[in-house]
């Protein structure tokens, strides 16, 4: 099968329409259609649902998305490797990190690591969810990724790496927070404004179970997905907000904000190297996983 077919029908589906796919390919339109009309005979099945607003894949163009997003994966991957058959590793790795996690410590030492030992190893480092970024790597799409155990998940293996307990992080003039003290039990969190992600996120998940072990109710005040937007707020002191303590001193001011452990009960999150269990890493992949077992061996937040 020609692998060009294969990788305009994947354009088209991700810009939603022909014309669109056909600006961004700098392919005539008449020629990516046929694109389609071709592996729609091939595969004997209708891929795209043609409508005004633009195309959508039927059940088995979504089929067929999937398995040629891998398809087209391994083939860049045979490609990288032949290019640089004999040398040090070359080519680009994509690597995911959950928002709120030791990820927002591990960026910048991992880039340093593959700039430092690898300067032919392009890192593509992406910051999202794990439900996303799980299905990032069963598509192919995606070669690793540093998140919160989200497992078992078809498709997707996890290397458990570390636990870490829950801190919370107020502004100094942080309302309904009694003062004093390095821990704070969460019995003692019912009047404070919490600056959470939103229910898809484990952080969120983990801080409301503990709430109900309390029998006590959250009192969220703001669901926040942006980092640099959760900075601010705390800062702001517009509520507080709940990290493991080295997301805390990753991305926030720590010196100048109030941060206690939070006990009674003790929350704590479990962070995994999540890979494919069907699709093997490329040399420069390996190459990037062995360096992220380098710094968590050594991380000390």
């Amino acid at each position: 099968m020609d692998t060009r077919r294969l990788y305009s029908f994947v354009k088209i589906v991700d810009a939603g329409s022909i014309t669109r796919a056909a600006d961004i390919l700098r392919i005539a339109q008449p020629a990516l259609s046929q694109h389609v009309s071709m592996l729609e005979r091939d595969f004997k099945q209708q891929l795209l649902i043609r409508s005004k607003r633009g195309v959508a894949p039927t059940e088995a163009g979504r089929a067929l998305y999937r398995h040629a997003q891998l398809i087209l994966r391994q083939v860049e991957q045979a490609q990288a490797a032949v290019s640089v058959s004999g040398r040090a590793p070359a080519g680009s790795v994509s690597v995911g990190l959950a928002p709120y996690s030791t990820g927002a410590a591990l960026a910048l030492p991992l880039l340093r690591a593959v700039r430092e030992r690898y300067p032919d190893i392009v890192l593509h480092i992406n910051e999202n969810f794990g439900g996303v970024i799980s299905e990032a790597i069963m598509t192919g799409r995606m070669d690793m990724a540093f998140i919160y155990d989200a497992g078992p998940i078809r498709g997707v293996q996890f290397e458990p790496m570390r636990t870490e307990e829950l801190f919370l992080v107020a502004g100094p003039g942080c309302a309904g927070l009694v003062p004093g003290g390095d821990e704070v039990a969460v019995g003692d969190l019912a009047e404070v404004g919490l600056l959470l992600p939103s229910r898809i996120h484990t952080i969120r998940r983990v801080v409301e179970a503990a709430f109900a072990r309390a029998e006590v109710e959250p009192r969220v005040v703001g669901e926040i997905e942006s980092v640099l937007t959760l900075v601010s707020a705390v800062g702001a002191d517009l509520g507080a907000t709940v990290l493991p303590w080295s997301a805390a001193r990753a991305i926030l001011d720590t010196e100048h904000l109030v941060v206690r452990r939070i006990v009674d009960p003790v929350i704590e999150v479990k962070l995994s190297l999540c890979t494919s269990d069907h699709q093997p890493l490329s040399e420069a992949a390996l190459a990037v996983h062995d360096l992220f077992h380098e710094l968590i061996a050594t991380f000390r937040p």
